[in-house]
């Protein structure tokens, strides 16, 4: 991967939600609701607190996560879709 992320950001790839086509309606893209839902690709190395120690960020890569629908940044790399946003932004782990 060549997107580090700094400080307490995290790299997440949106996972994409099956469509569903319920009573033969088919819903258009640019319809839906963006997905909530992603996997983690990169982690920045955490926040640096007042007293200068850094704290190590709480999820890892690999990790599935929920976020709030409008706490991120879209960035696109090698063709791909990526999210950038703050630890805090990140609601839970899927387990």
């Amino acid at each position: 991967m060549a997107i580090e992320p700094l400080g307490d950001r995290i790299l997440v790839k949106p996972l994409e939600e099956s469509e569903e086509k319920i009573g033969g309606i088919i819903i258009p893209d640019t319809a839906k609701e963006k997905p909530q839902e992603g996997e983690v690709v990169a982690v920045g190395p955490g926040r640096i607190m007042e007293d200068g120690k850094r704290l190590a960020p709480s999820v890892a890569i690999g990790d599935k996560v929920l976020y709030g629908k409008y706490s991120s940044t879209e960035v696109k790399y090698g063709g791909k879709e990526y999210l950038i946003m703050r630890e805090d932004d990140i609601l839970a782990k899927v387990v």
